[in-house]
């Protein structure tokens, strides 16, 4: 069954860092663009960063800019998400999605359906 699996998530401190990975069974992902995701206690999800499958364009929201690079290692079949001086407000549950249509940009993130999407992986910042 074809699907993705987000791993990576854990406790960290304020100014940590994480790598959460995307990993994608049953589909070769190199021909999707990946995007991630969060949604913090309260707050309603928001797309964060994506990464293109033709030519590996990156995007990022302002609140993560500068601090979390996305990538991709598609002869490993999975995309990842550095994160680094992370902080409080980065509280969330991660998840990715994968989507043949589309391009990577700040619009990535209201397509109306991606073609998969994983469960998450919680990542919680301590002050």
């Amino acid at each position: 069954q074809a699907r993705l699996e987000e791993s990576g998530g854990g406790l960290v401190q304020s100014g940590g860092s994480l790598r959460l990975s995307c990993t994608a069974s049953g589909f070769n992902l190199f021909t999707y663009n990946i995007g991630w995701f969060r949604q913090a206690p309260g707050k309603e999800r928001e797309g964060i960063s994506c990464i293109s499958a033709i030519d590996d364009t990156t995007h990022y929201v302002d609140s993560v800019k500068g601090r979390f690079t996305i990538s991709r290692d598609d002869a490993k079949n999975t995309a990842y998400l550095q994160m680094n001086n992370l902080k409080p407000e980065d509280t969330a549950v991660y998840d990715c999605v994968a989507s043949i249509m589309g391009s990577c940009g700040s619009n990535y993130y209201s397509l109306y359906a991606y073609d998969y999407a994983g469960r998450g992986t919680q990542v919680t910042v301590s002050s």
